[in-house]
């Protein structure tokens, strides 16, 4: 081999070696829509999600539900050729469900661990983190109580937290399932606002503590990222040109006034499944971690969509494809379509 051929195979080389060293990290956020064991729970309102429940739910069904999950997480792996680094996730009755996720076939080798608590939601929903522990090197974990402060008795979801490092850099996710319309927009407005407003606090009581954190806050949020309880509880800032040092950015909303949505309801789309970063994810030094655009986006925030996952025919033509509509099974996905973010150098 000359020189000059030995040249050309060293740089390519390098090159590649570089090209893996920088590709960027994905953070995925889905609701996974009522994915419930078909054990029947007395501690919990899980009864209508059993085989003598109503909905009729069986091992098959759910088996079908585990091979539907696995089928999205891997796609969205195979958008840049990597298993995602941390996944939220929403609407998991218990740790057996999440086992039983990572243990699927195609996403065995990501070699998933769990970070999971019960919470006092009546029904036994809860939120849950799937992360590589190649990648995300954790450092602690904790559940905590959502507050509202004019309802002390209220229970929902969990704020679930988990901290630690990526290519060394501080990183703080926390995920969350804020509390339904129910009753109407409006009504229920102020306890998703209080919600924001703790998980903001949260974050900076952290910050005080790590000035260099990064953090990722995820989940349904049951809002829009250009309603209040995004901007004024949760205090994210909607273009990145407005952000200041210390402040938070809310890369959906530019995705929402452009037409898209996670869910629908009534012929108008939404986007309740939100990822909210702070300042320094996006202003950063290059040779920092910072959050990216996918190739040939103008967005900073993704939304994983497949024909597969889409209704066909009927009402709800064109909407997310369903477990179930009513009591009807219907073999889908979710009424959510996940979201994600790139993270990288």
């Amino acid at each position: 081999m000359n020189r000059k051929c030995i040249f050309a195979f060293l740089f390519f080389a390098i090159s590649l070696t570089a090209y893996a060293q920088t590709k960027p990290y994905k953070v995925v956020f889905y609701n996974l829509e009522n994915f419930f064991d078909t054990v029947n729970d007395p501690e919990v309102l899980d009864d209508e999600f059993t085989p003598e429940g109503p909905k009729k739910w069986t091992q098959d069904k759910y088996d079908k539900k585990l091979h539907n999950m696995e089928r999205v997480f891997f796609d969205i792996a195979a958008v840049n050729k990597d298993y995602p680094v941390v996944i939220g996730v929403s609407e998991v009755e218990n740790r057996n469900v999440l086992e039983d996720i990572v243990a699927t076939p195609k996403l065995a080798p990501a070699n998933y661990r769990i970070v999971h608590h019960d919470s006092p939601e009546a029904r036994g929903v809860d939120v849950a983190f799937f992360y590589r522990a190649d990648v995300f090197k954790l450092e602690g974990e904790k559940a905590i109580r959502t507050v509202i402060p004019s309802l002390p008795n209220f229970k929902t979801r969990d704020i679930l937290t988990m901290w630690g490092k990526i290519d060394g850099e501080d990183f703080l996710f926390m995920v969350a399932h804020w509390p339904s319309r129910l009753g109407g927009k409006e009504a229920s407005e102020y306890k998703r606002i209080a919600v924001g407003k703790q998980m903001r606090s949260i974050a900076d009581s952290v910050k005080q503590i790590r000035p260099d954190v990064k953090v990722v806050l995820m989940g349904d949020f049951n809002d829009d990222p250009t309603d209040p309880s995004i901007t004024q509880g949760l205090g994210a800032k909607l273009k990145v040109k407005e952000l200041r040092k210390g402040d938070y950015y809310a890369p959906y909303a530019s995705m929402l006034k452009a037409g898209y949505g996670t869910l629908a309801y009534g012929d108008a789309w939404n986007i309740f499944d939100n990822i909210v970063v702070t300042e320094n994810l996006v202003n950063d030094a290059k040779d920092k971690l910072k959050i990216q655009k996918a190739p040939g986006s103008r967005f900073y925030g993704n939304i994983f969509k497949r024909h597969y996952m889409v209704q066909k025919e009927g009402q709800y033509k064109g909407y997310p494809l369903r477990t179930y509509v009513g009591n009807n099974f219907q073999g889908g996905y979710s009424d959510h379509f996940p979201v994600y973010i790139y993270i990288g150098k």
